[in-house]
């Protein structure tokens, strides 16, 4: 006698859905999480700060503990609790304009979950075009600026911190020299004539003779004045 063994269709794809959302809601705040704050800018910037916090944990943790004067120890708890990097920055963010502890902004989230940051803000007492949401935002700038990557608020921008992060160097700006040396980086600090950077200005070009470069490139590029005009002093 055969016997046929009928699987219970539907409660597996009950399970499966079930198992399916509650992976979806570990990994809510990680991936493709969506912070709205109301400003299309600061979520950009929440996100990269999420994949910041992500791959070098110790410089964001020491940025929220130097900078927004959050305990280490609450920071590290709450990433023990499966809160985001952008979450944990916006929240610690929100008090230090507030001139509140971190986790009573902490608290008040955790009190209204999926809200988002708009509502926990407005309702903190930052509301959009305010002087203190402006005053979130010039904090990013700062944030950025500490980490190497300057950035101007509401200026679109998308900044990779697999190629931008510590010890990364900063990246390229254009027209830093005085004659267009779109390729200077920053972190140089070369302005084509500054003291720090005496190398490019003194420079003897080939066939100049024995004159002595003052130091002054023009754009970075290291053609220094040469006082012989070419012809080396007898």
């Amino acid at each position: 006698m055969n016997i046929q063994v009928r699987h219970p269709k539907p409660l597996l794809a009950l399970c499966a859905g079930l198992l399916l959302a509650t992976a979806s809601a570990a990994n809510a705040q990680v991936v493709g999480y969506n912070f709205r704050t109301g400003d299309a800018w600061v979520d950009t910037r929440l996100i990269e700060i999420n994949d910041y916090g992500s791959r070098y944990r110790d410089p964001f943790i020491d940025e929220m503990t130097g900078y927004y004067g959050a305990p280490r120890s609450l920071v590290t708890d709450l990433f023990g609790r499966r809160w985001s990097a952008g979450d944990i920055y916006y929240a610690c963010a929100i008090a230090h304009i507030l001139r509140l502890p971190c986790i009573d902004v902490v608290h008040e989230y955790e009190r209204n979950p999926g809200q988002g940051w708009g509502a926990i803000a407005k309702r903190m007492g930052i509301k959009p075009g305010s002087s203190e949401f402006h005053a979130l935002k010039n904090g990013f700038a700062r944030t950025y600026d500490r980490w190497g990557y300057p950035v101007v608020v509401d200026r679109n921008v998308h900044v990779d911190w697999s190629k931008h992060g510590p010890g990364k160097g900063k990246p390229a700006h254009a027209g830093n020299g005085n004659g267009g040396n779109k390729g200077a980086a920053r972190s140089s600090q070369g302005n084509g004539h500054g003291a720090s950077d005496k190398g490019r200005g003194s420079d003897r070009g080939p066939g100049q003779g024995g004159g002595k470069g003052k130091g002054q490139g023009q754009g970075g590029q290291g053609q220094g004045k040469d006082k012989g005009h070419g012809q080396g002093k007898k």
